[in-house]
């Protein structure tokens, strides 16, 4: 990998890991609030909702803006982006055309969340020992 592409891909690893890292602290912070929203929405496991997936997030995210085994860090994103598309933003059982409309949009922009931390995860991993401006190289190799 060239430098000029290295810096790219740098600049859209701390792009991206900005989204997840403020979402963290949201979910740390609002501990509580994030417990009783998945109690609501009937997630199996709400108290992983607050804290636990702040922290989670926030791991994902410095490993990818840092590049720390940033291929992991990706697999972290796509890993939290399911769940939470399919739990907390079920549109399609939701009867107001303005929650509904809402709600895809939180759903749809998961989905592109999840092509895009796949998408990094491949790069990562094709990139293996070449991927620059990265603390360690990646975890996995294929």
């Amino acid at each position: 990998m060239s430098a000029g592409t290295g810096i790219v891909v740098l600049a859209g690893r701390v792009l991206f890991s900005v989204f997840f890292a403020r979402s963290g602290i949201g979910h740390v912070r609002r501990h509580p609030t994030m417990g009783d929203y998945a109690r609501a929405a009937s997630f199996p496991a709400p108290y992983l909702a607050g804290w636990p997936a702040g922290l989670w997030l926030l791991a994902a995210s410095l490993s990818i803006g840092l590049g720390i085994w940033p291929d992991l860090g990706s697999l972290m994103v796509a890993v939290f982006v399911v769940p939470a598309g399919l739990y907390f933003h079920r549109f399609w059982t939701l009867e107001d055309a303005s929650q509904r409309q809402m709600q895809a949009g939180h759903l749809f922009r998961n989905v592109a969340l999840l092509g895009a931390s796949l998408a990094m995860f491949g790069l990562f991993v094709s990139s293996g020992e070449g991927l620059r401006f990265a603390i360690t190289k990646p975890l996995f190799s294929f």
